[in-house]
């Protein structure tokens, strides 16, 4: 006898179909952040995503942070840790233990965690290939004492992607794993926002969408509401009107770039519910904000 969660899983695929379809062949570049790092369910549903991804067809690519995780390891050494505008000022010995976690913990337990579920995932920084070419950010005021030019040190922006290494993964049936790190041409290594290097990376390769998970539900109006579809002209409004504020705005900086430049979509997804990923490309619902040009 057929049952009432049989018929819903058909018709959960047949749902799915059109936009795998549509997708299928394409790149997708996902931002990898948050509470979905942290949480062992939403880190073993995000593998299962992206394995599922790859399997019917579609490229991902996966840019990870790793905040959190830097702090945790600074804090256990003793060492302070100072944010100005948001960005944690790195010195050379600083630049070595992001490079220790980014590169290393964080980023091949990702790698790792997709592979048991039956990817074929490959870690990568910009260091490899020459992949991200970086400049340093320029000096900046600090909020607290406004005479006060800091120098961030080893904190980047990027300045070229070289896209090589991750079509020859792609071509090849693997699953790129990025930690945003990029390099200048003295060999300098510098630590770079993930939503900035996933916004580049996801331009580079022509990618179909952009997704941003974060520990939000998406873009709420007024009323606290999520705006499940939105456009830049809507969003250019919201933030006059300050319904977008706060840590949204460099989010939604990132989106703008990517959309000017020919990404076909962004959506800011909520990481912190389990399965994001599959319901937001796969689904008619979604769990997050989808924004055009």
């Amino acid at each position: 006898m057929i049952h009432g969660p049989d018929i819903q899983t058909a018709h959960v695929l047949n749902e799915a179909l059109p936009y795998i379809q549509r997708l299928a062949g394409r790149t997708v570049v996902i931002k990898y952040g948050g509470n979905a790092m942290v949480d062992d369910a939403l880190k073993t549903s995000f593998a299962r995503n992206i394995v599922l991804m790859k399997q019917v067809g579609v490229n991902p690519v996966v840019v990870h942070g790793g905040g959190p995780q830097i702090g945790r390891m600074l804090d256990a050494l003793g060492k302070e840790s100072r944010f100005v505008g948001g960005m944690r000022v790195t010195d050379s010995e600083t630049m070595d233990l992001v490079e220790m976690v980014l590169g290393g913990q964080v980023n091949k337990s990702i790698v790792s965690l997709i592979n048991q579920h039956g990817g074929r995932a490959v870690g990568l920084t910009g260091k490899d290939g020459s992949m991200i070419r970086a400049r340093p950010l320029a000096p900046r005021a600090d909020e607290d004492h406004p005479d006060e030019i800091i120098d961030l040190g080893h904190v980047g922006e990027v300045e070229h992607i070289d896209p090589a290494v991750v079509h020859l993964l792609e071509h090849n049936g693997f699953i790129p794993v990025i930690a945003p790190i990029g390099v200048d041409e003295q060999g300098r290594s510098y630590n770079i926002n993930a939503d900035l290097v996933a916004s580049r990376v996801a331009i580079t390769l022509g990618a179909e969408k952009l997704l941003l998970l974060t520990n939000a539900s998406g873009i709420l109006d007024d009323a606290g509401e999520l705006i499940t579809h939105t456009t830049l002209r809507d969003v250019d409004a919201m933030i006059e009107s300050g319904t977008i504020h706060g840590g949204m705005l460099p989010k939604v900086q990132c989106v703008r770039e990517a959309l000017d430049a020919g990404v076909g979509a962004v959506q800011i997804i909520d990481g912190r519910v389990e399965n994001a990923v599959l319901l937001e490309l796969f689904t008619d619902a979604g769990v997050g904000t989808l924004i055009r040009h």
